[in-house]
């Protein structure tokens, strides 16, 4: 099981901060795949992965990250200064 959260306008599109899942994904670019298969809104939310990060376990990471060990995975805009 791993935990997903939504953040900003990925959280909006979506309709919910977080869920938990049960994935066969082996990298983060998998968990996208599999998500966006879900439902159009999911598909909508990971339209464009530039605007998006991921970061796991609270760490900001790459879309082409392992998934093996991970417990947290966050999607969310860039940040920008400010």
């Amino acid at each position: 099981m791993i935990d997903v959260l939504y953040f900003a306008w990925v959280r909006e599109r979506i309709g919910l901060p977080r869920e938990t899942l049960e994935t066969q994904a082996a990298t983060v670019a998998d968990l996208v795949t599999e998500l966006k298969a879900r439902e159009p809104r999911y598909e909508a939310a990971f339209a464009d992965l530039s605007a998006l990060r991921v970061a796991l376990d609270q760490e900001l990471s790459e879309f082409d990250a392992p998934l093996k060990g991970v417990r947290e995975v966050a999607f969310f805009p860039p940040m920008t200064g400010g």
